[in-house]
């Protein structure tokens, strides 16, 4: 009897171990894109230090980042990325203070 059940239910395990790779695929896939938006925050920050950019142009940029950023933390809002929610808190008030000053 197991053999049988083993055999019938042998289709869906299949279905659910693809969907499951897939899920992962996808999650790893936007923890990368979010370490690429922190590594292009801190390539405009060096190019604002250097003086290749101006504060219009990095601000623009930064904010669009930012965005992009805040989406993908949106739809991972598991935890899972609480070293990067402090990096970027860190470089909000990174800017913050560039502002004021």
């Amino acid at each position: 009897m197991f053999i049988v059940d083993d055999i019938l239910t042998a289709p869906f395990k299949g279905i659910y171990w693809i969907f499951k790779e897939i899920h992962n695929a996808a999650l790893e896939d936007q923890a990368g894109e979010a370490d690429r938006i922190t590594a292009q925050l801190s390539e405009l920050y060096m190019m604002l230090e250097t003086g290749k950019m101006t504060e219009a142009e990095f601000d623009a940029a930064e904010k669009a980042l930012l965005d992009r950023l805040d989406v993908i933390n949106e739809r991972t809002a598991g935890g899972e990325n609480e070293e990067d929610e402090e990096e970027v808190f860190a470089l909000k008030r990174r800017s913050k203070r560039r502002a004021k000053s």
